[in-house]
Parts: C-alpha cells; structure tokens; sequence
C-alpha cells in the first residue's frame, strides 16, 4: 500500500505550491531533496544576522496579480528596487541602459541626444541581416554600448565569443531615455522580509521533508512509497540519460564575510570586463536595507557545465531542444509521474513564471484554479 498521496520530488517553488495546495485537499505528501535544505535555488541563509542569497541574487518581481496575491500570503515583502550598476575598467554606469547611463558615457542630457548618438553609431555599422549576437548588439544599441557593457559581460556567461553565439540569444536590448534605474518594469517587486527560507518553510507548512535524499534510492528502498509523483528533478537523470545529456550553464559562488558596514554600496554590481573572472558582487545586506556591523558579499562566476555539477541555466539551442522533445516523449509514458519545474521541463523561469507554471500544474492534477 502506497503511504503517500503524492511523492514531489525537489523541495523548491514549484514543489511548495504543490504541496500547500495538496495539504489543503487533504492530501498526503512526501517531499524529497537532495540537498541538504528546502527552497532550492531561491534559499536563503543567515550569516552575521544578513539573509544571504546562497545561490545568486533572487529578486522577486512579476506583472502576474494572481502570482503577486499568492506569494504574499506567505511573506511580507519589502520595497527593494533592484538598480545594479555596471563596473567597465575604472568607469561606473547605471543599469538597465537608460539616461543617466547615456548622460555617463556621451555627456548627453536629453533623449532626443541620446537617440542620436544611438543611431549614429548603428548607422556606422551598417548591419542589415545579423549573423551572430555580436552583429545583433551593434545593429540594435551600436558600439559605445556593446563594447563597454555587453560583450565582456556575455562572453564571461556563455564562455564564448559573441561572434560565435547566435543572434537569437538577444531578441532586444532595453533602452530607455527616460532618467530611470529601476531594472524591472514589472508592476510588483520586493524581497520577503525575513528571506526566501522562511518564505517556503510556510508554503511547505505541516508537509513531510526527508532532505538529502536521492529519488532513485528512495525508490529502490519503497517503490510503491505513493501513487502519484511530481517530478521536478533533470528529466534526463530520471531516464538514467539513455538519450545523452542536457547541457547547461552552471555556476561558482565564493562568498565572505567583510568588516565593514558598507562594502560597495549597492546589492548588485555587475563586471562587465571579460578579463575581470566574474560576472558580479553581490552585497547581501542592501537587499533588505541593513544596518548590520559586518557585511556579506559574493562573487558570482559563470562555469562551464559537466555532468554531475549543478545546472543553473538550460542551454536551449537546437540539440538540447529537440533532445529535450525526445526525453519528454518518454516522459508522457510514465503514467503517475508528471515532470514539472525548471529542471523537469528543461525551461528557465523566473520566480513568479516558476509559480505560475505551478498553478497550471495545480489545476491540471488538483483541479483548483489559483487564478481565479
């Protein structure tokens, strides 16, 4: 006899919408992870009384009222606006492209200079058909731009020269003319008071938690442990990669403690050298506006995948695209297990997208409908 209504596999987002809306029905539900806490990539750890953001910085924003209404039952968000800053050589510049980064760099003062200055410089280019990211960039911000905050940036992430990535990679490039910092145009934005961690422990609520647990040990010990599984693991580690690998982007964090109130002024600064080895510092404490006597910072490097390491970000070319199609074809002949998040899916998403998607997988299995 099954104990479990539901196995769900992963203890991150998509998992604790499941389990707290399975709770609610009723339902019983183990959760399993292999890591050793719950939250997965948003997880949050206190060090010298900062909520550290252990897996690179996670800032909640979403246009997606229902999302919005959901994730606040659970948390009380601050007003934390996320405006990074771009460090190239000993020049500083305000993201995401706007004014104040146009004002910085040409000494313009009103959008109808800046406009002109842009195309100027795509003029110069004269790129009609882009062949590749680098010819895309040009044809859309011009050289100025390219050069100082979006090549070396974009080689450091992808590893490789933006001559040889493809022009899909950058549909667009934001820019605004209007004097504006804040990155996100998304209507909500925040950071939970208290950190992501505390967040999901509430989503999770009651929910069993078995952590550093493989899926396919729990298996072999209890394979008829329940009778439904949400599978939010690789979908190709669960087929024992008989088709090939998926391949990601992974990453390196070091992460340190540093005697000083105020290190550098900001949560996020971005290095867009390709000679600087990584992609940003983050400074933890801004993200929720503390006024600790030590700070954290982490550096964030961008890593070469291979198999085994951690897979941050699906590289959804042509293979990995049409190998995905081949795995989830297998996927669709396993009958009690629905494949599901970031990794089940092979499919980056944002935190509210991941929630989102959540509600779809919700209605379809439970039949509840979080949107309405």
């Amino acid at each position: 006899m099954a104990k479990y209504d539901y196995l769900i596999v992963g203890a991150g987002l998509t998992s604790a919408v499941f389990a707290h809306e399975a709770a609610k029905l009723g339902k019983t539900c183990l959760v399993i992870d292999r890591r050793d806490h719950i939250a997965g990539n948003v997880y949050t750890k206190e060090v010298e009384g900062i909520n550290v953001h252990v897996y690179g910085a996670h800032i909640f924003h979403t246009s997606l009222e229902p999302v919005w209404r959901y994730v606040n039952q659970f948390a009380e968000f601050n007003n934390y606006v996320n405006s990074p800053v771009a460090v190239y050589k000993d020049e500083l510049y305000n993201m995401p492209f706007n004014m104040n980064t146009f004002s910085k760099m040409w000494g313009v003062r009103t959008p109808a200079e800046a406009k002109a200055k842009i195309e100027e410089q795509k003029a110069a280019e004269a790129i009609d058909e882009p062949q590749n990211l680098e010819e895309q960039a040009l044809s859309l911000v011009g050289r100025d731009i390219f050069e100082k905050l979006v090549k070396g940036y974009t080689e450091k992430q992808w590893g490789r020269d933006c001559k040889d990535l493809p022009a899909s990679i950058i549909k667009r490039l934001p820019v605004r003319f209007i004097y504006d910092n804040n990155y996100f145009n998304d209507r909500w934005q925040g950071i939970p008071m208290g950190g992501y961690t505390q967040m999901v422990e509430k989503m999770f609520g009651d929910t069993e938690i078995r952590l550093g647990m493989e899926y396919k040990d729990l298996i072999a010990q209890e394979p008829d442990i329940a009778d439904r599984t949400i599978y939010c693991g690789p979908i190709d580690e669960f087929f024992d990669f008989k088709l090939g690998n998926l391949e990601y982007r992974s990453l390196r964090f070091e992460t340190e403690v540093v005697d000083e109130e105020n290190w550098q002024g900001n949560a996020v600064v971005n290095y867009t050298e390709r000679e600087v080895p990584w992609t940003r510092i983050i400074e933890h404490k801004h993200f929720e506006y503390g006024t600790q006597p030590k700070s954290v910072i982490t550096r964030e490097y961008p890593a070469t995948w291979e198999p085994g390491d951690e897979p941050y970000y699906p590289i959804n070319d042509e293979r990995n695209t049409a190998l995905y199609a081949e795995y989830a074809k297998l996927a669709e002949q396993e009958g009690d297990i629905v494949f599901a998040g970031r990794l089940g899916g092979y499919k980056y998403y944002d935190m509210d997208k991941a929630i989102d998607a959540a509600f779809d997988l919700v209605k379809a299995e439970l039949g509840v409908d979080l949107r309405a």
